[in-house]
């Protein structure tokens, strides 16, 4: 039996639908728009990479405000016990995998970053300096390739999303 309204199935996909397109969409923005108009405009690695730190702890709440929405609606979903709603063991590893990743950034790799960050602007020897930056580009390069797999994980998740539509309507039968 359905515990879950008409009304409570479309608030709850669509806040679904939202929460990744805010994942989906700031990332590709951050990764594809503001990282390289910032570098390119701001005149290098000082200001433009205080700029950019900033802009992604800004970014990391809005990662966690989705994935606190995917796991509550997923929740919902489950308690709902409409077969429609069913959550399927892909959906489940693609978000696992979205929020363990989103744990390692902001727990472990951006706070590593923001302190190599604020030891190379502190440091004034140039020799010193330029050890302290390639340290730091040291860990970003791996960042950058984290956040874009995670990016791929939320367009992974939105395909999922989008299959179990079309069979739920009956497209894909």
């Amino acid at each position: 039996m359905s515990r879950m309204s008409r009304w409570g199935m479309i608030c709850c996909l669509t806040l679904e639908w939202l929460a990744l397109g805010v994942w989906v969409g700031g990332g590709v923005v951050l990764i594809g728009a503001v990282i390289p108009a910032v570098f390119n405009t701001f005149g290098g690695q000082d200001l433009g990479g205080l700029f950019v730190t900033r802009a992604f702890e800004g970014f990391h709440r809005f990662m966690i405000g989705s994935l606190v929405v995917l796991g509550v609606a997923l929740g919902y979903r489950r308690w709902s016990g409409n077969p429609a709603m069913a959550i399927g063991l892909g959906e489940l590893i693609v978000l696992a995998g979205m929020a363990a990743i989103t744990g390692l950034i902001i727990l472990w790799l951006h706070p590593t970053a923001a302190a190599l960050q604020a030891q190379a602007f502190a440091t004034h020897e140039e020799a010193a300096k330029k050890e302290a930056f390639e340290a730091l580009f040291r860990v970003l390069k791996p960042i950058r390739w984290i956040y874009t797999i995670d990016l791929v994980l939320g367009v992974l998740l939105i395909g999922i999303k989008a299959k179990r539509s079309l069979h739920r309507d009956g497209a894909l039968a």
